[in-house]
């Protein structure tokens, strides 16, 4: 009495598969981010990028640091990829590589946030359009942070909140 019986069949239902996020101690189940296809990611990075470029205030810093659009593109699609649909497939430092780039200044992350903004409004998948916008901001504070740390190692990094957009210059 007050056993479960052990005659009755248990459902057989696949378990969920798991990828690692952001940490190899971290998993989460892929259905967590069925959210977007591998397709809309692959529009969202390109048709970002491409007002990047064209971008008066990015464009020139892109440009001066990206040699290879292709492979950059892809390297991109792969973080997103990661990022919005658990594929894993990332592999990089993005806080090595921004932190060495010279004269970033709020404003250019500002900008970044909004050309991003601009191009998630285009998106007819509004739960994609509402992780890919929080992501977003997480990463352009997160690669602040980490900018002023790597110049100024015992002072204490400012938040993008509260400063003025439009103080956006190239240096």
């Amino acid at each position: 009495r007050g056993r479960p019986s052990t005659d009755r069949a248990l459902p057989l239902t696949p378990a969920p598969t798991l990828h690692k996020i952001h940490s190899p101690h971290i998993l989460f189940p892929m259905s967590a981010f069925a959210i977007c296809s591998e397709d809309e990611v692959v529009f969202l990075v390109h048709d970002f990028y491409a007002s990047v470029r064209k971008d008066e205030l990015l464009g020139p810093v892109f440009e001066a640091h990206v040699d290879d659009w292709d492979e950059h593109l892809a390297k991109l699609v792969d973080f997103w990829s990661s990022a919005l649909r658990g594929s894993a497939r990332y592999r990089g430092s993005p806080m090595v590589a921004h932190a060495a780039l010279p004269g970033l200044n709020p404003g250019l992350f500002h900008r970044w946030l909004e050309l991003f903004r601009k191009t998630t409004a285009r998106l007819d998948n509004a739960p994609m359009r509402a992780r890919a916008e929080a992501l977003a901001a997480r990463i352009a504070e997160s690669l602040w942070y980490g900018y002023q740390m790597q110049r100024d190692p015992d002072g204490v990094p400012a938040s993008l909140h509260g400063v003025e957009p439009r103080r956006a210059s190239r240096a």
